[in-house]
């Protein structure tokens, strides 16, 4: 766990530091810069455009991860690597030919409820489009084991550049028009510096002489490509579906809770941005013992660390919508929910490596699509009957019933589970520590309480986490901290 823990913990701050421009940004500045329904707008073209690059993309950055070390010699290399590069475009060409015949037809069926919507296909194209294609180059990075850089455009570099677009709105240098060409303009710029890295770490010359397995690759893609869009619908369908369902301001306020627990998942992404390439090199050498001890070492790190943010989040939730417009401050089942479901993910370690890089990967394609179709069916049902808690309670009931459906797949093929009496430890521990925080009610500012409540919980979660040396890892990279000071 050396390598992940050193790369996990650089890709956690680049993370965070992220997430706090995105905090910026989603909490104070859109919320002030936009009207409601302009950053509603935004909600459901970002969206619309995540749910479109899983198939745009081809399976392309999962594939490349899973067959990338297989390959020996350079030649071989090149011309796996122009077949990933060509891949994405067997898709991209004709829905781009559907998006210029079809453009009234898709643009009225996502107007359907909003007109403010109708103007923008192009938009959603071509940012999907961006999205596919800077997925492929940072897979082509996290190959080299590289994932930092990558990790920095994804996190910081389009949120720096949409925090100067939306203060070049309110000081009108620019009209929210102009700011949402921009927003293309700007996934597009960062697709084109990841490439730019991409090769600087691996020049590849065009080959193509395809390789012998090239059947098997496409085949491999093509149902990665229903495993991605499903694990994006379950994540992203909610917003363009609130667009279909009622007015698109809703959009805007579960955008502000979304993100809010979405804080929760930071650890998870830091730490797959290496687990991945990583449990794929396992699954190729069949190595199924370290396989286990990475299963549930990166099951209790992620566990906890995600976990008193959790708590940090819902103890602090009422301060920090105090900060917000009221409109936004009807969010707290929502972010409450959400959590929770991100909280399961992060108890599944590298649970997604294991089984995208197995040979069982076709039944787990064909289970994603079913859940996918089953969050669909979830949020017509609870949307136009509760409004955004039937968006968040449909998440919440997708991602469940498919996290559980994966943790039992891989018990039963590969005998191992990813829980430990540690994790147990780490549970009682927040529920005593969450338990006494929640009748601790502070009457200073929202801010001040904010930082009282967080210092105070986090002082004592790590002392008896560094006390009780509950997880191995985590203790040695805080002892190093605690020795130097």
């Amino acid at each position: 766990m050396g390598i992940v823990l050193k790369q996990s913990l650089k890709n956690t701050l680049v993370t965070y530091i992220g997430f706090g421009i995105g905090a910026i940004n989603t909490l104070f500045l859109y919320t002030r810069f936009l009207t409601d329904e302009y950053y509603g707008l935004v909600g459901v073209l970002l969206s619309a455009a995540a749910v479109l690059m899983p198939l745009l993309a081809f399976g392309v950055p999962n594939t490349m991860v899973k067959f990338y070390s297989s390959y020996k010699e350079t030649k071989e290399l090149d011309s796996f690597l122009t077949l990933m590069l060509l891949l994405p475009l067997a898709l991209i060409i004709p829905i781009a030919a559907i998006s210029f015949f079809s453009y009234d037809i898709i643009g009225d069926l996502l107007s359907k409820e909003n007109p403010i919507v109708e103007g923008y296909v192009y938009h959603i194209f071509l940012i999907g489009m961006a999205m596919a294609y800077f997925e492929v180059f940072y897979a082509w990075a996290k190959v080299q084991m590289k994932s930092v850089f990558g990790n920095f455009m994804k996190e910081v570099f389009i949120r720096v550049c949409i925090m100067v677009l939306l203060f070049l709105v309110y000081f009108n240098t620019i009209s929210v028009e102009t700011f949402l060409k921009a927003l293309v303009v700007v996934y597009m710029v960062r697709t084109i510096l990841m490439k730019l890295y991409a090769h600087y770490l691996r020049k590849t010359k065009i080959n193509f002489n395809f390789p012998n397995n090239t059947k098997q690759i496409i085949s491999y893609s093509t149902l990665i490509i229903l495993g991605g869009s499903a694990a994006v619908i379950l994540l992203e369908v909610d917003k363009v579906m609130i667009n279909q369902y009622i007015k698109i301001e809703n959009v805007a306020y579960y955008s502000v809770a979304i993100f809010i627990a979405t804080v929760i998942a930071v650890p998870s992404r830091a730490m797959h941005q290496i687990t991945y390439p990583l449990t794929g090199e396992l699954m190729n050498r069949k190595n199924i013992k370290e396989l286990k001890v990475l299963y549930q070492k990166s099951s209790l790190t992620l566990f906890m660390i995600a976990g008193p943010i959790y708590l940090l989040i819902i103890l602090n939730l009422n301060d920090l919508y105090d900060l917000l417009p009221e409109d936004y401050s009807n969010g707290f089942i929502v972010v409450f929910l959400i959590g929770l479901a991100k909280i399961y993910d992060a108890l599944l370690g590298n649970n997604n490596a294991i089984l995208y890089n197995s040979e069982y990967y076709k039944t787990v394609m064909l289970m994603g699509v079913f859940l996918a179709i089953c969050t669909i069916l979830f949020n017509m049902w609870l949307i136009p009957n509760y409004g955004l808690i039937g968006a968040a309670y449909a998440t919440f009931l997708a991602l469940s019933i498919y996290n559980t459906i994966k943790i039992f797949f891989v018990k039963i093929k590969f005998n191992m589970q990813p829980f430990t009496i540690e994790i147990t430890k780490v549970l009682l521990l927040l529920l005593i520590l969450g338990g006494t925080f929640y009748f601790l009610q502070l009457p200073f500012h929202p801010i001040l309480n904010i930082v009282v409540k967080s210092v105070s919980l986090m002082i004592l979660y790590i002392s008896i986490i560094y006390k009780f040396k509950i997880s191995e890892d985590v203790y040695g990279i805080l002892s190093k901290y605690i020795k130097r000071s």
